[in-house]
């Protein structure tokens, strides 16, 4: 058997670890969400809706037959909650103390993104306390007068400051719309609620981006977290695990140094029977794209934020893995009135990249993100390479899509 790279093996490592893999790693059904978010420590939730949401997104990539309704029910039952990981995400309540650090930071007025004024606050309090959850939109005044302290966009800053500091919680969902509550009305009174130290949280982290990723770097742990006292508990605390063994160093030519788990090192991880994943641009697998860029020489940017006319590859890429390999982006658009799943622009990476080895498991992936999305029918409007363009057309009219 031919003997695979370092680096390959750290491409493996890492996808086993997310979960891209194997068919169904985590179970099915409502648990399996649970146990991909315990798994992985967060899932980032994004509003652009283009196709399903992010969050929905990397979920259903990992559960088969995953439910959106799935997710709510779990923030319903006090299993998960919201807050910030590197962005607005889902994270497991058992890891709730973590969070804590960024909430007192916000309390102290250390991070000024969430100014609000104090008596908006208390009045957001009183109300909620006195007459139970709220939406935005409840605030919404009546006396639309220009200058009313209590009209909407006051009152939904100082919701979003109350939540960051801790005072209130999300305590449901309708799609988009948040219902907040008084933080110890959803918090479950068995959950740890000590605040850890800044070595203490710096351990949470290592663990968790080392169970999610299998191997890491101190860059790719410390990834949005400010501050020098961060990235120094992190190192202090790899360092003890190096002296433990708990981890092993990889250096890789090109590559800051790798921590990795040092049970990896005796799994014999092959490459399984190559499959393709349609991933969202905001999937844990792909969101350092530093990382991505050096496991798999794949150079992903998100270009909605870019001007249009500057933009490569389309305003909403989906990135496309076959096995442990990018082969490709894919441009999409969910035309749900229409129930019409559109493939705006197909650029394959490699144009000697072999279409029959997966141009099967594309078609295949792609109607069952299709039907995710409640579209019945595909349609392609430009390909690069321009020569495969009428084969995938093909392709898709003999699956019955077109």
């Amino acid at each position: 058997m031919k003997k695979i790279s370092a680096l390959q093996q750290l491409r493996l490592t890492t996808l086993e670890s997310q979960g891209l893999l194997q068919a169904s790693p985590f179970g099915k059904g409502k648990e399996a969400v649970l146990n991909v978010l315990e798994h992985l420590g967060y899932v980032q939730i994004d509003t652009l809706s283009i196709v399903e949401r992010a969050h929905h997104h990397t979920l259903w990539t990992r559960i088969p037959g995953y439910k959106t309704e799935y997710l709510d029910a779990l923030v319903k039952e006090r299993k998960v909650f919201e807050y910030w990981f590197h962005a607005a995400s889902y994270l497991p309540m058992k890891d709730f103390r973590y969070v804590l650090p960024q909430m007192s930071k916000v309390k102290r007025n250390e991070s000024h993104h969430y100014n609000a004024d104090p008596k908006v606050m208390q009045y957001v309090m009183d109300t909620i306390r006195a007459e139970g959850p709220k939406k935005a939109k409840d605030f919404e005044s009546k006396n639309k007068r220009t200058g009313s302290w209590w009209n909407w966009k006051p009152s939904k800053l100082a919701l979003e400051r109350l939540f960051m500091q801790g005072d209130l919680m999300i305590c449901e969902r309708n799609g988009m719309q948040k219902l907040y509550d008084i933080t110890e009305r959803v918090l479950p009174g068995d959950i740890n609620t000590t605040e850890p130290s800044p070595i203490e949280f710096a351990e949470y982290l290592v663990k968790t981006y080392l169970r999610a990723y299998g191997c890491t770097t101190v860059k790719q742990i410390t990834h949005l977290k400010t501050g020098k006292k961060v990235r120094k508990n992190v190192n202090e605390v790899l360092e003890s695990m190096l002296r433990e063994g708990i981890v092993q160093k990889v250096n890789i030519e090109g590559m800051p140094s790798v921590f990795i788990q040092s049970d990896s090192e005796e799994k014999t991880l092959r490459k399984t029977r190559p499959d393709i994943r349609l991933l969202s641009p905001f999937d844990n697998s792909i969101i350092h794209r530093d990382r991505t860029k050096q496991l798999f020489d794949f150079d992903f940017r998100l270009e909605c934020y870019t001007p249009k006319e500057k933009r490569q590859y389309g305003y909403f890429c989906l990135p496309i893995l076959f096995g442990d390999t990018f082969i490709g982006r894919v441009d999409c658009k969910a035309h749900r009135k229409e129930k019409q799943f559109e493939l705006i622009h197909l650029h394959i990476e490699n144009p000697d990249t072999d279409i029959e080895l997966w141009i099967e498991p594309f078609i295949k992936s792609i109607k069952r993100f299709a039907g995710f999305n409640n579209c019945q029918s595909i349609t392609l409007t430009k390909v690069t390479p321009s020569k495969q363009t009428d084969i995938i057309k093909q392709a898709i009219l003999i699956s019955g899509q077109g």
